[in-house]
């Protein structure tokens, strides 16, 4: 235990996601030997981050502005939704530069265990958006985990009778990976999702 202000500080960075006893302190110890300037920009940039940041008010993305960057982008289809967890799913998705539509973040995944169920997510939002925006596909781009996949099959059991068509990620084998080091599931999900060689 240390004194004072550097062991508030190491709980406060121990309470980030990640970051357990040894790495706060190894953070709080750099802190301490770096200059004045360089600490205080850091702690700018979290206040500012604090006050400037929102999330979007269609898609629940975060953005500085009413809407985010892809809902403003009119070179989007809006026809098709693609369904993610979290904002930084969004930006996985997006450095494909694959994907062209627009998106719907639910802030989380369905999990019992954690107390999480469909209402703490986005999903009337998302329910409201199909009809409002003229929406024909959503795509669920949740985690490949059991929160993801329940997550899933709920939006999927709730969206299919509103006569939108409703697809799921391929999953399978990560490419470069070998067979013997891949799971069960994933083995039994790269059968399922095979395809025709071109």
């Amino acid at each position: 235990m240390y004194e004072g202000a550097v062991q508030d500080l190491i709980d406060e960075l121990g309470r980030l996601p990640g970051i357990g006893p040894k790495s706060a302190q190894r953070v709080a110890f750099h802190l301490l030997q770096v200059d004045a300037d360089e600490a205080n920009r850091l702690a700018t940039a979290i206040t500012t981050v604090k006050e400037t940041v929102r999330f979007c008010a269609r898609c629940f993305n975060i953005s500085e502005a009413e809407e985010c960057q892809v809902c403003r982008d009119t070179r989007r289809d809006p026809t098709v939704l693609c369904v993610v967890e979290e904002p930084r799913d969004l930006i996985a998705i997006e450095r494909t530069r694959e994907y062209r539509g627009r998106y719907h973040v639910l802030g989380g995944a369905i999990s019992p265990i954690d107390g999480v169920g469909p209402d703490d997510l986005h999903v009337r939002e998302l329910i409201a958006r199909l009809d409002d925006e003229g929406v024909q596909e959503v795509i669920l781009a949740t985690n490949p985990n059991v929160e993801g996949e329940a997550t899933a099959s709920y939006l999927s059991r709730l969206v299919q009778p509103l006569g939108v068509a409703v697809t799921r990620l391929a999953s399978g084998l990560p490419v470069g990976g070998d067979l013997d080091y891949a799971d069960e599931v994933t083995l039994a999900r790269s059968f399922t999702g095979r395809r025709a060689v071109d």
